[in-house]
């Protein structure tokens, strides 16, 4: 996961995996660390679901996303831009 301040505001990126709901797209962003007990690399992913006004944003498709207030009881993230295009 690649993230960036614009603005005072942290740019996340990731993989849509869900566009089936209206103006929403559910996006999963991976980040890779190092345990510090067992020094092995471990990958954990978390899921986002991300306001697309357009509903330009289709599965597979690499986007960047940032947050924003409270649109629903859990979308607060907005997206920003459609970074690679899967179709």
């Amino acid at each position: 996961m690649e993230e960036r301040n614009v603005k005072r505001r942290k740019l996340y990126t990731g993989r849509v995996v869900s566009d089936k709901m209206d103006k929403t797209v559910v996006v999963e962003t991976k980040r890779t660390f190092k345990n510090p007990r067992f020094h092995k690399v471990v990958t954990k992913s978390k899921k986002y679901k991300v306001h697309d006004e357009q509903e330009a944003a289709k599965k597979g498709d690499v986007v960047e996303f940032y947050e924003t207030r409270p649109l629903s009881k859990t979308k607060y993230m907005q997206l920003a831009r459609i970074v690679t295009s899967h179709s």
